[in-house]
């Protein structure tokens, strides 16, 4: 089974590396950010992008996994 499209729930320097990878394996990717993090870099690494949460929230909406599987 191929993997064909990966979601990084995290905001760091390694999911940066993570969106890199799959792009060098021509592997989709998406990215999940919260209000605060709408310029980070990671939201642009991905082929799509989600904000999730509210916008007074800055961390909590990662950790909402029922939230994170309901994305589209």
């Amino acid at each position: 089974m191929k993997i064909k499209k990966v979601l990084v729930a995290n905001r760091s320097e390694i999911a940066i590396r993570i969106l890199r990878a799959c792009t060098e394996l021509n592997i989709k990717t998406v990215a999940v950010y919260t209000y605060e993090d709408r310029y980070s870099q990671h939201r642009y690494k991905a082929d799509e992008s989600y904000q999730i949460g509210e916008n007074n929230q800055p961390l909590k909406p990662y950790l909402n996994i029922d939230e994170l599987i309901i994305i589209k």
